[in-house]
């Protein structure tokens, strides 16, 4: 588990924009089964999260095509949250940091780490927002 103080910056980064945290295994199943699309940001320390990932996904959100529901947990510190994300994200392997689609609760698309490691925040943004473009 890593400290709270020292991820607060990087929670607030994504709740800042519209994100909600979740904390359980019933606040991802509560989310998941809303109708509608879903975006899920499994956070991280790790620095492509910080260079890339959140950065990719806030510019995704100007869009005019956005998800319904926004949401994150954090790898390392929402351990039961967490753990539902990735369940729901099968048949993908756990990845930090992530990003996965939902639409009526059916995952229809999927950014794992090694598509957001290495690529600058603006290649991330466009793949999400064509994902949002088709799905939402």
């Amino acid at each position: 588990m890593y400290p709270a103080e020292l991820v607060k910056p990087m929670r607030e980064q994504l709740t800042v924009n519209g994100f909600k945290e979740m904390f359980s295994e019933k606040d991802v199943d509560d989310l998941i089964e809303k109708k509608g699309t879903t975006l899920i940001v499994v956070n991280s320390v790790c620095g492509c999260a910080a260079a890339n990932a959140r950065p990719g996904v806030i510019a995704s959100l100007s869009n005019s095509k956005t998800p319904t529901n926004l949401a994150t947990v954090f790898a390392g510190v929402d351990r039961e949250a967490t753990d539902k994300a990735r369940y729901h994200m099968a048949p993908f392997p756990p990845s930090s940091p992530c990003v996965a689609l939902f639409k009526d609760g059916e995952l229809v698309h999927m950014l794992e780490r090694h598509h957001i490691e290495g690529r600058p925040a603006e290649l991330i943004s466009e793949n999400l927002q064509n994902a949002f473009n088709e799905y939402c």
